[in-house]
Order: structure tokens, then sequence, then C-alpha cells
């Protein structure tokens, strides 16, 4: 079996801190704490299912972090 490497965390930030913040804080604090990549999705999104390392997504209602997740 291929060794799988554990989840990028580039700052070891807590995830849930972005929640409740403003979708444009949550994004400007992310690519400041080290992620390459940040996407504001709205509930309910599909998305696939690829994990990219160094990316940050965020589920956004009415212009407020509601959830946050990496990969």
């Amino acid at each position: 079996m291929a060794f799988i490497p554990p989840p990028d965390d580039p700052s070891g930030d807590t995830l849930d801190a972005y929640v409740g913040l403003s979708a444009e804080h949550a994004e400007r604090r992310a690519r400041e704490q080290g992620w390459t990549t940040v996407r504001a999705l709205p509930p309910g999104a599909i998305i696939t299912l690829e994990y990219v390392a160094g990316r940050l997504n965020f589920e956004v209602t009415h212009g407020r972090v509601t959830r946050c997740w990496h990969g």
C-alpha cells in the first residue's frame, strides 16, 4: 500500500477560528497563514472530492463562514 502523507496544514491553524468571520476577512487571514488556495462555497455546493494540499475551503452563508475544512 502506498504511503499517504498527512494533510498539509501550513500554519497549524485552528480551522474553527474561521467560523463566523466575514468571507473576505477569512480569506485574507488564510493567505497570511500560508494557505496556497482558498475556496469559498455556498451551502450545499456540489464539489469534487479530490484532495488538494494547501487548500482551505469555506462554506459561506450571507457573507459569513459557517464551515471550514482543508483539502
